[in-house]
This record gives C-alpha cells, sequence and structure tokens, in this order.
C-alpha cells in the first residue's frame, strides 16, 4: 500500500525547473531512494514534501492527506534529518531531545520515555549530560537522528544522511536506519553516495537534471546496463587499439574513456575476458588492469547521461560533453 504518492511535480525557479514532471510512490514501510548528484533535484523535491516550498504545479500525498491542505497536520506525522547537523552546542544531549519533545507537546512522562529511548538508540546515555557541542561528527549526526525521531513520525525523510561522515560513522548510521526499518517506518533517503542506495534501499530513483531517469529495485535497474560490464586499463596511447580488439573478440563496440575501454558482456563473460587477454598479449599491448563485474548504479547512471554521480573527492565530474545514451 502507498503511503507517500507524488504526482507530476514541477518546480520552477523563474525559467529553471529545478524538479521537473517528478512522479513516484513510496510503499507503506519501504526506504525509497532517491540518488543523483549535487543540483539534481533531490532536496527541492523533498522541501515540496514537508511544505516548505510550494510546487509550481503537481501534488503531493501523504498517507492520504494533500499536503498543499493538511500541512500542519502532516507535520505530527514527518520526521526530517537534513543535510546540515543542526544540534544545540550548548546543550546538553538530553536537553536536545527535550526541548525538541517540548516543540511536538510531548508530556512530561512520554518525554522521559522516549529521551532515554533515544539516548540509548543513538549510543549516547553515558554522555547524555555532556554538551553536544563537544561531541564528534558522528555523534551528533545520531543525536541528531533520534532527536528527529523523538515525536515517533510515520514518515522519516533522511536528506544526505552520511555526508561528511568517516567511513566508521557511516556504518554506524547504516546500522541505525536498517534498525528503523525492521521497526515499519516509512523512510526516503536522499543520498549522492553509490553504495549506499546499494545497501539500504528497497526501491529507488535516480535523478538527473530534475528528472527520474530510472526507477524500481536496485536488480531492476542495474538490468538496464545488461549482465557483465568488461574493463581494460591501458596507457592512454594504446586505446584506440584495445577498442579494436574488444570489438574483434567481443562483436560489442567497446567505449573509450581516457585510458579506460568499457563493454557490455552479455554472453560468455568468462571466455570472452580470456580471449581477449590473449589477443593483447599477442598484440603486446600494455595491460594496466583488466576485469568483468556485475553493472553497478554508476554504469547505469553513465549509461542514461554518460557522466558519473560523483568522483573520487565527492564532487561532480564535468563531463556532460560526451555523448549522452538514451
Amino acid at each position: 500500500m502507498e503511503f507517500v504518492e507524488v504526482r507530476d511535480l514541477v518546480k520552477k525557479f523563474g525559467e529553471f525547473a529545478a524538479v521537473n514532471d517528478i512522479s513516484f510512490n513510496v510503499k507503506r514501510g519501504e526506504i525509497f531512494g532517491i540518488l543523483g548528484p549535487n543540483g539534481a533535484g533531490k532536496t527541492t523535491t523533498l522541501n515540496i514534501m514537508i511544505g516548505l516550498l510550494k510546487a509550481t504545479s503537481g501534488s503531493v500525498f501523504i498517507n492520504g492527506l494533500d499536503i498543499s491542505r493538511h500541512g500542519t497536520e502532516l507535520k505530527q506525522l514527518i520526521g526530517l534529518m537534513t543535510q546540515e547537523t543542526v544540534v544545540e552546542a550548548d546543550l546538553t544531549a538530553r536537553q536536545n531531545l527535550e526541548l525538541f519533545a517540548k516543540l511536538y507537546h510531548l508530556s512530561k512522562s512520554e518525554t522521559d520515555e522516549r529521551v532515554a529511548e533515544a539516548l540509548k538508540e543513538a549510543q549516547l546515555t553515558e554522555f547524555a549530560d555532556k554538551k553536544a557541542g563537544t561531541f564528534s561528527g558522528g555523534m551528533q549526526r545520531r543525536l541528531l537522528l533520534v532527536k528527529t525521531l523523538i515525536h515517533e513520525p510515520k514518515l522519516l525523510i533522511l536528506d544526505e544522511p552520511t555526508t561528511g561522515l568517516d567511513i566508521q560513522n557511516r556504518a554506524q548510521m547504516w546500522s541505525h536506519i536498517r534498525h528503523l526499518h525492521s521497526l515499519g517506518i516509512t523512510t526516503i533517503l536522499t543520498t549522492q553516495y553509490l553504495e549506499e542506495a546499494d545497501a539500504l534501499c528497497d526501491r529507488l530513483a535516480i535523478i538527473d537534471h530534475g528528472k527520474i531517469i530510472a526507477m524500481g529495485t536496485n536488480s531492476e535497474i542495474k538490468r538496464i546496463v545488461g549482465e557483465n560490464i568488461l574493463e581494460v586499463v591501458t596507457e592512454e596511447k594504446f586505446a584506440q587499439k584495445v577498442s579494436v580488439i574488444v570489438k574483434e573478440v567481443s562483436g560489442v563496440a567497446p567505449e573509450i574513456k581516457a585510458d579506460k575501454v568499457t563493454a557490455n558482456i552479455k554472453k560468455d563473460p568468462l571466455g570472452t575476458i580470456r580471449r581477449i587477454s590473449d589477443a593483447l598479449n599477442k598484440n603486446k599491448i600494455p595491460v594496466l588492469a583488466i576485469s568483468m563485474h556485475l553493472p553497478t548504479l554508476d554504469d547505469v547512471f553513465m549509461k542514461l547521461t554518460g557522466s558519473t554521480i560523483r568522483d573520487e573527492t565527492g564532487e561532480m565530474k564535468n563531463s556532460r560533453a560526451q555523448m549522452r545514451f538514451r
């Protein structure tokens, strides 16, 4: 059963369409991911869903209620964790939680019970009376997450929840999100981390330039590319020769990007990589690496847009001039 329905959503700033005719549904109890680069329209979509922005056109229904007419009522159902870590640095962890509980008019007994549970969930019980400003980034993010949950929302919206966290704290955050999923909380998660979407989401939508370009389960989306991706890394001056050999052996026209040659191999992947390797050795073409792997979400994004979502430093690669595959 759908808990969230987004229909034909458009948001323009002047002539620029930050969100361009987006539609999707989120089932009750699932984690639905919105994956895309910075500036793709993810946060704008969420801001419309929680009533911070008014849509140019289209509609959002949460639990059957129209956000444009029932905004106040729906705020009681929604918990939002923003990209920014918003905690009161001069207040203790306990005081941060108590303050948020007051905003939702919880009783004293409810507040005491939920604050204790929240501190335990965030693994902050022993730091309950320490000022939040003294916490590490990971501790502050965990505090922000449980603060978001203090009023027991039915819909949890996580806007890039692990941005800026190291690997260990990211893994801890993933564990908390999975626990919430086990409790049946409906969750919408935006991210630009491919592995995060792969690890957490039941279904996801890939968004670029304000449009959804693919949507489904991870397996369904990866099937857009095919079954196996061949990748050969060589010196850039030999890339064209490698491309010719790959095409002769596999019958597939590969793509060349600097020193990397890639091809979508659908038949006999192990035999194909062995024959290509033999042909490269026979022609004495230096190869730095050769591999065959299952499609990733980045492979899907590359196929659909001609660019990667993120590079090694987490910034967008400037590759819009490349050919776009549709």
